[in-house]
């Protein structure tokens, strides 16, 4: 096919020979599969960012650093060239955990170049060596379900050992590859230790496996990893290869009202955002 002009610089550049399909087409990017001499990977082209919302844009960036105190006033400001540099801490932020989690030996696409708002990155394949499903299109024994639970429960240990939380972790961004479980999609991660949403956004993420999995295998239902993991995580305990029970005993004390309000809100919301993608995706 010819190649869409954000992908003519990387030719141009040598870094691709040439693009092969479009992969997919989200709110936030465009995928191709492209050729790389003998090797076949996939570009992600980054979109302007129009469709999230603005409090999703504080929670995600908190704590996130920028390059210069102007930059900082024009995103506060919201300007043009402030929206700018927020799209590319935003696609930055991604790049930097994608690095990061590959370098830990978390399951997501091995990263190559970042160039002029291009992801090149692995190609996640299946058995057949075709573009690897989501997990949102696939339909697993119950045996199977609670594999690959457990397999993405320690990516989720490996990823907070890491310092990091994936923030919208869900069937909708985890690919089925041959051998296994590859995360996807970091532009919202979030820094464990810096960001004050990290805690919910964990037990978000930990919960949509939860939730997922559990349509195969109801006994994963009764469980709660979430508030386990990060219970080990404050108390410096976490390790990558952490035990875990899957129970975890509240302390007792007074109830953060405010808190579980706020849980209570972000459930609804992430459940009204799930019935969307999944209409979407039907």
């Amino acid at each position: 096919m010819k190649a869409p002009k954000r992908l003519q610089s990387l030719i141009d550049e040598g870094l691709i020979d040439s693009v092969q399909r479009q992969l997919m087409s989200g709110k936030e990017a465009m995928v191709f599969v492209v050729r790389c001499g003998d090797e076949t990977r996939c570009a992600k082209v980054y979109k302007e960012a129009t469709h999230r919302s603005f409090r999703q844009a504080v929670d995600y960036t908190e704590n996130r650093k920028v390059k210069n105190s102007r930059q900082a006033r024009a995103m506060a400001k919201g300007t043009r060239f402030g929206r700018e540099a927020q799209e590319a801490a935003w696609q930055s932020a991604e790049v930097d955990a994608l690095y990061r989690l590959a370098g830990a030996g978390v399951r997501v696409p091995k990263p190559y170049n970042f160039h002029e708002g291009v992801l090149l990155m692995e190609l996640v394949v299946d058995a057949e060596g075709a573009a690897a499903p989501r997990l949102n299109d696939v339909a697993f024994t119950a045996a199977d379900a609670r594999t690959h639970h457990a397999t993405l429960l320690k990516e989720v240990l490996r990823m907070l050992c890491a310092g990091v939380v994936h923030g919208d972790l869900s069937e909708f961004n985890i690919l089925l590859g041959a051998d296994g479980p590859v995360i996807i999609d970091l532009p919202q991660a979030v820094d464990a230790a810096g960001n004050n949403h990290a805690k919910r956004m964990l037990l978000r993420d930990v919960e949509n496996l939860r939730h997922f999995f559990g349509r195969f295998a109801p006994d994963l239902l009764a469980t709660d990893y979430g508030h386990e993991i990060w219970g080990l995580f404050q108390r410096g305990l976490l390790q990558p290869d952490s035990a875990l029970t899957g129970h975890f005993e509240k302390p007792k004390g007074l109830a953060d009202v405010g808190s579980v309000l706020r849980e209570i809100d972000d459930a609804k919301a992430e459940e009204a955002a799930r019935r969307l993608r999944l209409q979407a995706a039907g």
